[in-house]
């Protein structure tokens, strides 16, 4: 569909380990659209982070086609790959992976400099996500005076700052406790709304996938409604 913003069709991916072939997908079809938020559940090892990685293109599948933004990626180079990432996705860890000599306003402004932003514009855009996330006060402080909360909150302005169309994040609030979690995944939630881009989120937590608009897992080799 024209809305498509990931789409995987007939997507295989296996790796062989110790003279043994390991399927982890065989034939997966997946769409996530523009404006949707959709939870990726399911065990360790069912094949969460390889559907990740394949979808944020760090990884090629074995046979199937990727497309972003109705764009398919099978084809092309390393180069291009890099700057669809760079343009088109933004990325959420578990590890906030924050630059600890910057600010966390630098943090967010970096990003948007490597593409090409003007410093004047990406320091108003890292204001405003930063201030939208509850941190207008903690511009300037560097990730080690932050608390756990507040550097994934950083995290996530630097995922969002060059208007991605796509959002990939894996566990991002499985490092903080319950409250904080709470706390920082509805805001994650509010401000990809608020900019109306597609997600693909993982989570072992029931509680949080319950909140997104639906529920996909691995099983089987197949993507699965759930």
């Amino acid at each position: 569909m024209s809305d498509a913003v990931l789409s995987l069709a007939g997507v295989t991916r296996r790796f062989v380990q110790g003279g043994a072939t390991l399927d982890v997908l065989t034939g997966a079809d997946l769409t996530v659209r523009a404006g949707e938020i959709v939870a990726l559940v399911g065990p360790s090892g069912s094949g969460k982070s390889t559907l990740l990685q394949l979808a944020g293109l760090l990884e090629r599948p074995d046979d199937g086609e990727i497309a972003i933004g109705g764009r398919a990626c099978g084809k092309l180079g390393d180069a291009e790959r890099t700057r669809l990432r760079r343009e088109a996705l933004g990325f959420v860890y578990q590890q906030h992976h924050l630059l600890p000599e910057f600010s966390a306003i630098e943090n967010v402004i970096v990003p948007q400099m490597i593409a090409g932003v003007p410093r004047a514009d990406a320091k108003a855009r890292a204001r405003e996500l930063l201030g939208r996330m509850g941190l207008g006060e903690r511009l300037d402080h560097r990730p080690g005076q932050l608390s756990g909360g507040e550097q994934q909150r950083v995290a996530i302005c630097r995922a969002l700052a060059n208007r991605p169309k796509l959002l990939l994040a894996d566990e991002p609030t499985g490092n903080l406790d319950p409250a904080t979690s709470d706390a920082v995944f509805a805001e994650l939630l509010a401000l990809v709304r608020d900019e109306g881009l597609a997600a693909l989120i993982a989570t072992h937590n029931p509680e949080l996938a319950g909140r997104m608009d639906r529920r996909v897992g691995v099983r089987g080799g197949l993507i699965v409604e759930l």
